[in-house]
């Protein structure tokens, strides 16, 4: 484990796992959005910052000019129709009217796709023993992504990240002894809006010999853009 993730992985508490199981019943294939986690305690503490996005406010304004352009490029293309020019075809209308909205529509895909793993708040969750981290959607709506284990994370070749959820894992040692039992899954990270209602989670499938394979059930949020 790198020494950044080892600094965040520091437990809370004494003998607390970091990472949640699932009972053998559960059924997970078949049930998408069902909590996978325990139900949180009657205490609660106040989450430790760790980090704040510098740029957030950069990104929440690129995203709102974004969204602006392309809800003004789709109201006024059906001006180019009525607007009087004989010198112009109806096929070229047409044309200029597709390539407008279609030039709007990809830059904010692109921004969305950009900006989606930007963390803008980075946090340790006590009662959980969790990494938290806060992200924006092209909506600005928050997406709280909780990490239960940070040896899950790993660096990311994708472009404007830094982090990602790991596929696969192998764990060594004690580890291996104490907590990968061939056939059980184990909740790696989970999803929620600001509500917390649950959007998606990231699942461990123990095999042989400590290697886990991940998958993703709903929408989580793998990749992440943060510096410590």
């Amino acid at each position: 484990m790198q020494p950044l993730l080892l600094r965040l992985s520091r437990p809370c508490g004494h003998g607390s796992p970091r990472l949640r199981g699932l009972s053998p019943q559960s059924p997970i294939l078949s049930t998408r959005f069902r909590s996978l986690s325990t139900p949180p305690s009657g205490r609660e503490s106040t989450p430790e910052v760790l980090y704040q996005g510098p740029l957030t406010k950069t990104f929440r304004r690129l995203k709102i000019f974004s969204l602006s352009s392309l809800t003004l490029s789709t109201a006024l293309a059906p001006c180019i129709f009525i607007i009087e020019a004989s010198g112009i075809p109806l096929s070229a209308r047409f044309a200029l009217a597709g390539v407008a909205i279609t030039t709007s529509g990809l830059s904010t895909a692109l921004i969305a796709w950009c900006g989606r793993p930007y963390v803008t708040k980075l946090q340790r969750v006590e009662k959980d023993h969790a990494l938290q981290m806060t992200t924006l959607t092209l909506g600005l709506h928050e997406r709280i992504t909780n990490v239960y284990d940070t040896s899950f994370l790993k660096e990311t070749s994708r472009a404007f990240a830094k982090w990602e959820l790991a596929d696969h894992i192998k764990l060594e040692g004690k580890e291996l002894q104490q907590r990968a039992v061939a056939g059980t899954q184990e909740t790696v990270a989970e999803t929620t809006d600001a509500k917390g209602g649950l959007v998606g989670s990231w699942v461990v499938t123990w095999g042989e010999n400590g290697e886990g394979t991940c998958k993703q059930i709903g929408k989580v949020n793998r990749y992440a853009l943060f510096y410590l």
